[in-house]
């Protein structure tokens, strides 16, 4: 079937219905997906610790703090992907969903090259800014220019993701992250301690997870539609979709840039408070980071939702969708920063042993747990102009956020110190909420009418 938009017809509604039921089905796995992540991490960590090499693990940190900036910074493939083969399933136009794939794939594995190319130089301006010691730098180079050959896998990894979550298909999305993180997890114990290839096993556990999970998400994809039928050329020739899907791409991309750009500044302007601030700040920001990996899966489950709401031209849907995502990220919200309170600062505790560090959490301890209920409608909507594929809006309103961030930190922090600092991200999250709302309203009355 053809898309109206393409072809000048009126958009036909296809009606849905949407439950609670629903977004659980798609918020829940995602929700442990995004959770298997740290767990990796962790493992890495230790199998690096029995090793009793204080520089590999430094290096190890250095190295994962550099490919995490490098691979949040194009998970735009995931989202742009969801957003628009929800829409592709609203208007019920198979065709279309598989040439989508072919098209994000296309970027996919041109920007994991690319990144494999200037890998490199990005490795030295990182090493230049951190400016580790000798032995570190050492372990950190090491570790880096081999997973760099994981990168066509990763990005091609976030298309096949994104590609099952437009059709809600979060379950499948589940298992193969499941699948990657657990192969990852089974080769880093296995190359890393077995065969004692310390670093460089971690390394190549990566790479071998990304690998073979490309292949396990492709043939998972093959039961939706054969690759046997697949028209490359023609996809990749329809030159208005394809600048379609790049420029959704370049907007994410600056978002998701200027959001790494907001949490670092965050950490700076608390280092320049003193050390303790920082040891304070980086321990309840972990806060905030838990609370995210449970409103993501709802924001996740708005996604599909609502570009399935879009592509069906479907205003009840769409409303639906929006009230229900929200209203569930609303009560875990809530529920978490009423845990956060009661439970931090035992929480707290847990993660030092440094009563200095301790009693210093305790005062801000606050702000981080409001953290989740302020930004639940930043997380929300996200997820809303995700699907809806709204990507110049959203660009746009992090920029406005991220300049009354700075505002914020430059009036507040010099007053009030380290309570103006977690003022002005209060202030990050919530006006990103609002004026993304702001503009939902407007867009609503441009697509439905």
């Amino acid at each position: 079937m053809k898309d109206p938009e393409f072809t000048g017809a009126a958009p036909v509604s296809r009606p849905f219905t949407v439950s609670f039921a629903a977004v659980f089905a798609i918020a829940w796995p995602m929700t442990i997906a995004y959770m298997t992540t740290p767990l990796l991490g962790l493992v890495d960590t230790a199998v690096i610790g029995q090793l009793g090499n204080a520089a590999a693990l430094g290096g190890l940190a250095v190295g994962a703090v550099l490919f995490d900036v490098i691979l949040s910074t194009f998970n735009f493939l995931r989202s742009s992907t969801t957003g628009l083969v929800a829409q592709a399933l609203g208007r019920d136009d198979n065709a279309e969903q598989q040439k989508i794939f072919i098209r994000a794939m296309a970027v996919a594995l041109a920007c994991g090259i690319g990144v494999m190319f200037v890998g490199p130089m990005v490795l030295d301006i990182g090493l230049g800014w951190i400016k580790p010691s000798a032995d570190v730098e050492k372990a950190t180079r090491t570790y880096f220019l081999i997973r760099l050959y994981a990168t066509p896998f990763a990005m091609a990894n976030y298309v096949i993701l994104g590609w099952l979550l437009g059709l809600g298909k979060a379950g499948q999305g589940l298992v193969i992250q499941i699948f990657l993180n657990g192969i990852n997890i089974v080769f880093s114990i296995y190359l890393g301690l077995v065969l004692e290839l310390g670093i460089e096993g971690v390394a190549w556990a990566t790479v071998l997870g990304e690998g073979l999970a490309v292949i396990f998400g492709l043939f998972i994809i093959n039961r939706h539609f054969s690759f046997k039928n697949l028209k490359i050329i023609t996809a990749l020739k329809d030159r208005a979709k394809l600048l379609a899907l790049m420029s959704v791409n370049r907007d994410i991309m600056i978002r998701s840039f200027c959001l790494l750009l907001a949490f670092a500044w965050f950490t700076g302007a608390g280092a320049r408070l003193g050390e303790l601030t920082l040891a304070s700040n980086a321990i309840l920001m972990h806060f905030f980071y838990i609370s995210g990996y449970f409103l993501d899966g709802f924001a996740t489950a708005a996604e599909q939702l609502v570009g399935r709401a879009i592509g069906a031209h479907y205003r009840p849907a769409f409303d639906r969708s929006v009230k229900l995502a929200t209203v569930s990220g609303l009560i875990l919200a809530g529920g978490l920063t009423l845990v956060f309170l009661l439970a931090g600062p035992s929480l707290v505790d847990l993660l030092t042993v440094n009563e200095a560090v301790r009693a210093e959490a305790r005062i801000y301890l606050p702000w981080a747990a409001i953290t989740a209920l302020v930004g639940v409608m930043a997380f929300q909507m996200d997820g809303v102009f995700i699907g809806a594929t709204w990507s110049a809006d959203m660009r746009n309103m992090m920029l406005l956020s991220l300049a009354a961030f700075l505002f914020t930190i430059w009036i507040a922090v010099p007053y009030w110190g380290n309570h103006g600092l977690w003022l002005a991200l209060q202030v990050f999250l919530g006006l990103r909420g609002i004026t993304l709302w702001w503009r939902m309203k407007i867009n609503l009355k441009k697509v439905f009418g």
